[in-house]
């Protein structure tokens, strides 16, 4: 759903801008690509729903294409199962290939490919299906092997398997999980790794999940995933972090860097893959701007100060284009851009995120 959040009197939520901020333009400093890559990370990027409607609007593509900005772009939806195999053996590349394009086209940036094996975006003939273990093994290599080898190494990396677990740890239920049972997660790792090797190419394989960013038993299983995948001498090269944050109830920095700590112990790197902080009740002020803006604060800072943390990814980046009014109906306000009636004022988040990558104390945090 595509929400502009008209909240309050814009002149109240620019108070929450210092004053002395001199940035008037969407496209003036600070330059989240730009000051992530001096701080040693690959990117600071953002995912984006192309093709879309979004590719109409002339003031989003001019930020999107910006390399100062977005170091590196994630097809939202257009890699999933349901629109690059809509019919069995029969794909569709166009909407991936769209957004590679892109980053080639403005910058050469990084394109985190976005994912290969999860519960929903399935194609309807997968899931209306009766399969034995066996048969579903076969399509899930079929899909693995025509989809990493067709795009090749212009994606950096693949989200392999994406939110296999609850949040206790167990499985999570989905065609995969209930027809091959556990061993459909391996068997998506061997076939990555078997279809990697046929490209010739180094490209990176993640697990990717949410309410894994700070210690629990998610954060538990996870770790038992990838140590699991190591036993077997698979090849994992990273966790996304997808860091999708309530205003109010994010973990501390300190939780974040304890989580952090437990992925990169096993020698594997870290993303920060689809960072929002979305409000829970709407209208929001400029206090809980200020609060907002010091959870993407400490959510960046706890990637800054891990250095196999490699990058960080908001899950795009305005509010009118945000997926959270259609998925959680009442809450909003998420993204680092939408301030006011202007979906293009940047919000103080924008800022925190600049001083947090700078290595500055945040400027638009209050006293949160």
């Amino acid at each position: 759903m595509h929400v502009l959040l008209v909240v309050g009197t814009l002149a109240a939520l620019v108070a929450a801008v210092p004053s002395k901020n001199p940035y008037a333009s969407a496209l003036a400093p600070p330059y989240l690509n730009l000051l992530a890559k001096a701080k040693g990370k690959l990117w600071f990027g953002t995912a984006t729903d192309i093709p879309g409607v979004e590719q109409q609007d002339q003031e989003y593509m001019s930020i999107l294409n910006d390399s100062k900005i977005f170091g590196q772009l994630t097809p939202a939806n257009a890699m999933k199962f349901q629109f690059t195999e809509p019919e069995q053996n029969n794909f569709t590349y166009a909407g991936g290939q769209e957004v590679i394009d892109l980053a080639k086209q403005h910058g050469n940036r990084y394109v985190r490919c976005h994912n290969l094996v999860w519960v929903t975006e399935v194609s309807e003939w997968v899931l209306d299906r009766n399969w034995t273990a066996e048969a579903l093994t076969e399509v899930m290599k079929n899909h693995i092997y025509n989809v990493v080898t067709h795009f090749g190494d212009s994606c950096y990396s693949w989200d392999v398997v994406n939110e296999a677990l609850n949040d206790n740890g167990t499985w999570a239920p989905s065609v995969w999980f209930d027809t091959i049972g556990p061993e459909y997660f391996y068997k998506a790792y061997q076939f990555a790794e078997e279809a990697v090797k046929l490209t010739g190419k180094d490209i990176k394989l993640y697990y990717n999940d949410y309410n894994i960013e700070y210690p629990g038993p998610k954060a538990t299983g996870v770790v038992g995933l990838v140590k699991e995948l190591k036993r077997r001498k698979l090849k994992i090269d990273g966790v996304g972090l997808e860091t999708h944050y309530e205003v109010g109830t994010a973990p501390s920095y300190e939780q974040q860097i304890e989580a952090s700590k437990m992925y990169t112990a096993l020698g594997v790197d870290i993303a920060r893959t689809e960072l929002d902080v979305r409000f829970t009740q709407l209208p929001y002020n400029s206090s809980g701007l200020a609060l907002q803006a010091k959870e993407y604060y400490d959510a960046v800072k706890s990637c800054v100060d891990i250095r196999q943390c490699i990058g960080m990814t908001v899950w795009d980046f305005v509010d009118k284009y945000s997926w959270v009014p259609g998925t959680f109906p009442g809450k909003g306000g998420a993204d680092i851009y939408g301030l006011g009636n202007s979906n293009y004022t940047r919000k103080p988040a924008y800022y925190a995120v600049g001083d947090a990558l700078a290595g500055h104390p945040c400027s638009v945090c209050g006293h949160n």
